[in-house]
């Protein structure tokens, strides 16, 4: 079976591309995306019956031998195949106008050649064969010709694209149908203004796109400056153009674009003005026309940014009420998922919205028994997918509203907050700091290259283009994309699936191999690939705290909750991971801008509230990366302190145990007291100079003696227990550690320094030996914490008697013992310590010295 088809949300291009392929292939099935554009969608809503179409879900893949592939070149864009697709054992035939990449198909006839719509390539065939075509096939290649060109004034748009309009028009081609292509005329004050304008025209190159600035100045009023800006636009064949004329005391400002890389709105909206992402205008009263000419020249960079719509905007899918949900209810949801409002929704449609304040007043009646029906609001604010920022800021201002749901086709697909507007509108306040060092996909993908192993990388595109497949959208997020910025290795790869993430591990296990560990309660897997790398993939999702420092409670979600639950602004970037937008930075908190400025910044007021163990993760991040806390967060950090208390043993063990493994411990245990957390367990704040010294000679000690001494039965540094144990120590309430000894070891080692604490003999000795009477049962490491923190006397001393203890030999046992006529009992491990200390003492260092002290030692008894 010979089938035509092109990418997934088919716009007219690829659709006229279609036909016209049905032209050259006439035996070939004409198989369609279910996914296209609102404009392809009106269309056939009228003309579907016109052609045959045959929707891509019900294709059986096994009966095509040959796939004409039109305005793409990548299969991974064409929709869903099957898991075995195997293109090789099928003829491909492939007509495109973009740039090759990397992961196009293989293709054995076809034409990938730059023009401005690939239906060009197609009319082209058709002339050359001299294949006849309707009016009504002239206007549909027209439409795609028409649209892919932007009205023939993109700067890809070739003379090629101009014949095959040209030849349309000779078929037939319908103006109507295409909608406006019909020119309008100008009046000869307008075409006057219009030459003025082409003479007084500057422009400008930024990052590989052109500008055109024009001017005049007239002394009488003159409308439709905004079609003669289109004009502008069209004769100099530039990306975008704005005009600036001063009519009598005003100056106007007309802006019109055609790259999709450009939106005007920066520069007209600093002006006053507005409208849309390729279109706006602003008037300035009483302007100095040159001051404003300086300043859109100096302000261009600004224009290359994507315009912001409310399907950008909008937190989707959206959770609703129910008309009968009670008060009480709503509130605990609200309080659960940190919202103030919610859209009360009945069969599918959208009848209210109820916010916090309604909820107040239920409560302060005792209603909280109510359905929401009784205090929703009813008079409604909406709008469409399309609504631009600009739209919607005005109806939040005029109207003092929080929320605005998003209405399609008279169902709520999104609802836009006044905190999806301030992300934005930071973002705008900060564009001018950051955009010169945002690094584009391109510079991203280097950068991951060079950070991941080639097979990590790999994994990552085949994962993407998996999740493109199944219509999934997928990222790699969390600390690795920091790292991945900061070009600091990091090995754990965290994939989050805006979707059922165990399904997309099972897709890349049938895929590529390996296997999967399913965690169905918690919507994770694990993929072990056959190489043996593990990756994580996760399922989006939110979660909530019912009470302070309690673990969270967890739902499936989207990204932007899924990033909005992480601890920092650096911890909350993604980048994308499918086919068709790979290498792409989802920063909607500032991460990137706050790591070029070297700060921790929290994303939540009530963070630290939630979960306590995050004001350690700021602390052990400070250390890690050289940064500090902004003054809000720190401000945060210390007003919520006191919940540390509530942690368990367990969770602090952890968090000590990452820090001053990670840590400078000195520099630990200080910001740890500034922070108030030591505070919390009752160590006063004056020892934090005496505990920051004590850690500084344990570890010199370390560093200086035990290294040397390589017969001592403890590590070669500090284990990060020690540390935790000074400020006690100092404080002289070791016993409000005993709580954190979660382990047996640590447990004795606790024991054992609190005994030693308790000694007053140190002084009392004057051979080595005499140390072993009372230290022969504890450990080389309490021993050596009590000599720091005590400040032991002779520590010189007690440093050798640990060298030769670790070497003594056993030359006599309790068998020996007996055969020297002793009776066994509790007195045989006295006689084997004062052995021990002869030999400490250098009075024995033989077997038969040992003998013949025992024969002595007889003899006394």
């Amino acid at each position: 079976m010979q089938i035509i088809t092109s990418h997934v949300n088919t716009d007219f291009d690829a659709l006229a591309s279609m036909i016209a392929a049905k032209k050259l292939y006439p035996d070939a099935q004409l198989i369609i995306s279910d996914k296209l554009e609102s404009r392809v969608q009106r269309f056939l809503n009228i003309y579907r019956d016109v052609f045959d179409f045959v929707p891509s879900a019900h294709v059986d893949w096994e009966q095509v031998t040959e796939m004409i592939i039109v305005d793409v070149a990548s299969l991974s864009r064409i929709g869903k195949l099957p898991d075995d697709f195997d293109a090789s054992k099928r003829k491909i035939i492939v007509y495109d106008h973009h740039q090759k990449g990397e992961n196009d198909v293989q293709y054995d006839e076809g034409i990938v050649e730059l023009t401005g719509a690939a239906v060009t390539l197609l009319i082209e065939e058709i002339r050359k064969q001299n294949i006849a075509i309707s009016s009504f096939e002239a206007s549909l290649f027209g439409l795609g010709l028409y649209t892919d060109t932007g009205k023939f004034t993109y700067a890809n748009t070739t003379v090629r694209d101009m014949k095959a309009a040209a030849y349309l028009l000779e078929q037939g081609m319908s103006l109507e149908m295409v909608g406006s292509f019909a020119e309008e005329t100008l009046t000869s004050e307008q075409q006057d203004l219009l030459d003025r304008l082409l003479t007084h025209t500057e422009i400008h190159e930024v990052e590989g796109l052109e500008i055109a600035v024009s001017t005049h100045e007239l002394d009488h009023f003159v409308n439709g400056l905004a079609l003669i800006t289109t004009k502008v636009l069209g004769v100099k064949g530039t990306d975008a153009v704005i005009t600036v004329v001063k009519m009598k005391n005003s100056v106007f400002i007309v802006g019109r674009a055609s790259s999709e890389r450009i939106t005007l709105q920066p520069i007209l909206k600093k002006l006053g003005g507005g409208g849309h992402q390729h279109a706006g205008s602003a008037t300035v009263k009483k302007g100095d026309k040159e001051a404003i000419l300086e300043d859109i020249n100096s302000s261009l960079e600004t224009m290359l940014r994507p315009a912001i719509t409310a399907k950008e905007l909008m937190t989707t899918p959206v959770k609703t009420l129910t008309p009968d949900t009670t008060i009480e209810e709503a509130g605990r949801r609200m309080y659960r998922y940190g919202h103030s409002g919610y859209p009360v929704v009945e069969n599918k449609k959208l009848v209210g919205i109820i916010t916090r304040r309604d909820l107040d007043k239920g409560n302060h009646h005792g209603l909280g028994h109510a359905p929401v029906k009784a205090y929703m609001t009813t008079k409604m604010y909406t709008i469409g997918p399309e609504a631009s920022l600009e739209e919607i800021q005005e109806l939040v201002i005029a109207h003092n509203i929080g929320r605005l749901p998003v209405i399609e086709d008279g169902e709520i697909v999104g609802i836009v907050t006044r905190s999806n507007i301030i992300q934005v509108l930071y973002s705008d306040m900060t564009a001018d700091k950051k955009a010169p060092d945002t690094p584009p996909s391109t510079e991203l993908i280097n950068k991951m290259q060079k950070q991941l192993s080639g097979e990590a990388f790999q994994l990552l595109k085949e994962i993407g283009e998996t999740a493109s497949r199944i219509d999934m959208p997928v990222y790699l997020i969390g600390g690795i994309v920091r790292d991945i910025l900061l070009d600091r290795p990091n090995f754990d790869i965290d994939i989050v699936a805006e979707g059922n993430g165990i399904e997309l591990a099972n897709r890349l296990m049938e895929t590529h191999g390996g296997d999967v560990l399913e965690h169905e309660s918690f919507g994770t897997a694990t993929w072990n690939t056959p190489s043996g790398l593990s990756i994580d993939l996760v399922s989006s999702r939110l979660e909530y705290y019912e009470q302070p420092a309690a673990l969270p409670e967890i739902e499936t979600s989207v990204l932007e909750d899924d990033l909005q639950r992480r601890d920092f602004t650096i911890n909350a970037m993604a980048i994308r991971l499918n086919a068709e937008a790979f290498g792409e930075l989802i920063d909607p908190f500032g991460g990137q801008n706050d790591l070029r400025e070297k700060k921790i910044k929290i994303l939540h007021n009530i963070s630290f509230v939630e979960d306590p163990t995050r004001i350690f993760r700021a602390v052990r991040f400070e250390q890690r990366f050289g940064f500090s806390m902004d003054e809000q967060t720190e401000k945060l950090a210390l007003e919520s302190i006191d919940k540390v208390i509530h942690l368990s043993p367990q969770r602090i063990n952890e968090e000590m145990i990452r820090l001053f493994t990670e840590g400078s411990p000195q520099e630990v245990i200080r910001r740890l007291f500034e922070l108030n957390v030591w505070q919390q367990f009752g160590v006063h704040e004056k020892q934090l100079d005496a505990s920051v010294a004590t850690a500084e000679h344990l570890e010199q000690i370390y560093n200086e003696q035990v290294r040397k001494i390589t017969n001592l039965q403890i590590a070669e540094k500090p284990s990060w227990f020690n540390y935790f144990l000074l400020p006690f120590y100092c404080n002289d309430s070791l016993y409000a550690a005993e709580k954190f000894t979660l382990r047996k070891n640590r447990k004795k080692l606790l024991e054992e320094i609190m005994a030693l604490q308790r000694h007053e003999q140190w002084n009392e000795f004057t051979q080595i030996g005499d140390y072993h009477l009372f230290l022969h049962d504890y450990s080389d490491e309490a021993i050596l914490f009590t000599l720091v923190a005590d400040q032991v006397p002779h520590q010189g001393s007690v440093m050798e008697y640990l060298y030769h203890r670790n070497k003594l030999q056993n030359y006599l046992n309790g068998g020996d013992l007996v055969k020297a006529g002793l009776k066994p009992g509790p007195n045989f491990s006295k006689i084997l310590l004062h052995l021990e200390v002869s030999q400490l003492n250098g009075d024995v260092s033989t077997k038969e010295e040992a003998d013949q002290w025992l024969e002595e030692y007889v003899c006394t008894l």
